[in-house]
């Protein structure tokens, strides 16, 4: 995922997928608070039978992931949360100065095979492959290791984790004691999400036992690796549809695309200023970050989840609240930029478009069958069966 970034990052494809960004205070202010978590939020007190590590992203200090999982096991489950890169949750325990002081020391570059050049060659960029690994993987072995130690004392029978990608020591601590792993979906999932799509379904290591989907699209849209099992969570987070404003349009940023998404927004309001423009930042995003033209409004306070629920239409490119808005009855038009590819098997179902000219607009059909993509919770059978 890494190399991706990078690559799609300097070949000018895609901006800053979630950019961090933190001033030099930030980052002292980050230090004492990793020696001070040493003490106070220490995860090895205490005994539990199931560990949960939610996702980093709270919008407005809710995090929907888990938050239906978190309440039905109780004080069953240790709940791991990082202050690194977000708010942790409260009561949460984390190992954030081990994480950070586990990349500390390491060399300037590994032996990468070859992968460096090959990709070069290939694409024309040049990718400090080595440099990656001798941070890297020194890093996922001592951290492993330090899993391994905290699974293993508090005899942890399941964990449940979002973005497995990103917690491959985690994954791969709990390989290594037989302990079963099941990995709650966050966002969406296509052949061309590197953290999923595996074609032919490869032996891959340090994957979870088990993906559990919003819905049944989500189960078989990507090959995911061998012996990965999927389930139907649902989705107990999404709001109930709203009464529908006849002009409001919602665009759904994301840090990639962003610049590009703004001019046609623009367009559009050109095309229809019978209608209200809303430009919805991602989470990841700041005002800053954009110059808004004239016939469109930013928004970037409350629920987009709420906001969607009250929108006629929505247009963006990639980013999973597509899919949340169809859910949430939005007419849905993806906009013709990198990335779009995502969502083409909705488009082949004819549950949206793929808009290249702002008339089109007119045309985004509403989604006849959302529970596809975010059925009602099916947690408790899950847990109990």
């Amino acid at each position: 995922m890494r190399v991706f970034h990078e690559l799609t990052r300097r070949t000018g494809i895609h901006g800053a997928s979630h950019p961090v960004r933190r001033t030099p205070y930030d980052k002292a202010a980050l230090v004492g608070k990793h020696l001070a978590g040493i003490v106070t939020r220490t995860p090895f007190p205490g005994r539990y039978d199931a560990l949960v590590v939610p996702h980093p992203r709270k919008p407005n200090g809710v995090e929907i992931y888990t938050d239906e999982l978190r309440t039905a096991l109780g004080d069953r489950a240790l709940i791991l949360d990082s202050g690194i890169n977000g708010t942790p949750l409260p009561g949460s325990k984390n190992l954030d100065f081990f994480t950070s002081a586990a990349g500390a020391v390491h060399r300037r570059a590994a032996d990468d095979r070859g992968i460096q050049q090959a990709l070069e060659n290939l694409t024309g960029v040049r990718i400090p492959v080595g440099a990656l690994l001798a941070r890297e993987v020194p890093k996922h072995l001592r951290l492993r290791a330090l899993y391994r130690a905290l699974l293993s004392k508090h005899r942890i029978t399941t964990v449940y984790l979002v973005v497995a990608y990103f917690h491959q020591h985690i994954v791969g601590a709990a390989r290594d004691l037989g302990i079963r792993v099941v990995e709650l979906q966050h966002g969406a999932i296509s052949p061309f999400h590197l953290g999923y799509s595996y074609p032919g379904r490869p032996v891959v290591a340090d994957q979870p036992d088990e993906l559990w989907c919003f819905g049944s699209y989500w189960t078989d849209v990507a090959d995911l690796p061998a012996g990965m099992r999927t389930e139907v969570m649902g989705a107990p987070f999404l709001p109930k549809p709203g009464p529908k404003d006849p002009r409001r349009v919602v665009f759904l940023s994301q840090g990639t695309i962003g610049a590009e998404l703004v001019k046609v927004a623009d367009a559009v309001a050109e095309e229809r200023p019978d209608l209200d423009i809303l430009y919805r930042l991602h989470p990841s995003e700041r005002p800053a970050d954009y110059t808004i033209p004239s016939g469109v409004d930013l928004s970037t306070g409350g629920s987009t989840l709420d906001l969607l629920a009250t929108a006629t239409y929505q247009v963006g490119v990639s980013t999973t609240a597509l899919f949340e808005g169809m859910a949430l009855g939005c007419r849905t038009a993806v906009a013709d930029l990198p990335g779009h590819e995502y969502l083409d098997p909705a488009i082949a179902k004819g549950h949206a478009i793929l808009m290249q000219d702002p008339a089109q607009l007119a045309a985004a059909p509403i989604c006849p069958d959302p529970a596809a993509y975010y059925a009602p919770s099916n947690l408790a059978r899950l847990l109990t069966g």
